[in-house]
This record gives C-alpha cells, structure tokens and sequence, in this order.
C-alpha cells in the first residue's frame, strides 16, 4: 500500500451530545480508584493496533481500529466540586488541547496523510469536553479569543513553537512531535485525576485519557512504519 494512502485515526471512540455541547466516549477511570496504568494500557492498544491492522484491514481504519460505528450517547455525570488548584488544571487542559489541535492541524496542511486530519478533528470534540466543564464551574477560558498558534501560558507557547519546529521538516519530525504531544497528555490527565472527586470532571478526564493512549498508539504505529 503506497504510504500517502494508508489511513490512520485513533479518534475518540464518537462525540456525545450533551445539552449541545460536547464530551467524549464511554468512562474509563473508576470514580473511586486509580487512574488507568498508562503505560501499560497504551501498550495494550498498540498491540490490538498492529494485529488488527495486519490480520483485519478490512474493517479497520490503517491504525488498527474500528471507525464503523460510535458509542451510544450518554449524560454528563453530575457536578462536584474542584478546589482552586484542580480548576487550574482544569484551564490547563484547555491549553493542551487547543495546542494538540493547532499543531495537527498544521501538520495536516503540510503532509499527506491523514491521521493528523482525523486527530486534529478528535482534538476539537476534547477542547469542547473542556469548555463544558470550564463553563460549568465558572472558569475563564484561557482558549477564548485565541487564533492557531496562540495561547495564554507563555510555556505552552514555547512548547507549540518547539514541537512545530520539529516537524516542519519531515514526516518522521512531525509523528514524533505527536508522540510527544500525546505521552504529555497522559502523564498530565492521569496526575489530574489523583485525588479527584468531582464526576463530571472524572468522567471527561478519564474520556481523554483513553483517546491520549489510542492516539499514541496510533503515532507509535506509524513512527514504527517509518
């Protein structure tokens, strides 16, 4: 299969209407435990990513996994409460989304394959996960305003700017840029989920959490490719 027609997504497994806005997926954090081994389960995916591509490419996207249907809708959970630190991750995540969105998009724009399309379209449905909880809870969203490439957090921004340098030379640049865009995602959902109590934040967190881990073995699939 010529490289610029293989497909490739690891989008969220559907966006779920909710009082006209969006959330994500089915819940994948228990309410009263642990965050998912993110390792592990990122791990997991890739495997079930690399036999259905080998062994069911038929019914498959080129990453691996099913695109032919999305999960039945369901509610928001309800309200908590966020102490002041956890409605700033909270804002946070809104930055890091918009960032992953930003920098698909113009990955996309540059290169032919479509697995940064579909996943800078998989980012947009998260932002709009977020804002619904930003709203919800009365925070400022830092994203508000912003046009592509522009953020509040001055970090954020260095981190944009570096990682698209990365990849605005060569394919191979580019995945590794969302590698890394997606291994931080992990690493920051699962740390905002210790301690958490509110339902409605654990459900959308652990939604992102589990679309960060199929997206990294999506990247991870193709780098292996490369």
């Amino acid at each position: 299969m010529k490289r610029n027609t293989k497909i490739a997504t690891a989008v969220a497994a559907g966006a779920l209407a909710v009082g006209g806005v969006l959330a994500v997926g089915p819940v994948t954090a228990d309410p009263g435990g642990a965050a998912p081994a993110a390792q592990s389960a990122s791990q997991s995916v890739l495997t079930q990513s690399r036999y259905q591509a080998r062994h069911h490419g038929g019914d498959t996207d080129g990453s691996g996994f099913r695109h032919d249907g999305n999960c039945a809708a369901t509610a928001l959970a309800p309200q908590g409460t966020l102490t002041a630190a956890q409605k700033t991750t909270l804002a946070g995540m809104a930055e890091e989304e918009k960032l992953a969105h930003d920098l698909y998009t113009v990955f996309a724009q540059r290169y032919d394959v479509r697995i940064f399309q579909r996943i800078a379209a998989a980012e947009t449905q998260h932002l709009s996960a977020v804002r619904t909880l930003l709203d919800r809870y009365g925070i400022t969203d830092p994203t508000a305003g912003k046009q592509a490439g522009e953020f509040t957090d001055p970090a954020v921004r260095a981190t944009y700017d570096r990682l698209l340098r990365q990849g605005e030379d060569s394919l191979a640049g580019a995945l590794k840029a969302g590698r890394t865009v997606e291994k931080d995602d992990v690493a920051a959902l699962t740390g905002a989920l210790s301690g958490l109590t509110a339902p409605d934040t654990r459900q959308v967190y652990g939604n992102l959490l589990d679309a960060s881990q199929r997206h990294l073995a999506a990247f991870e699939h193709w780098i292996a490719d490369e």
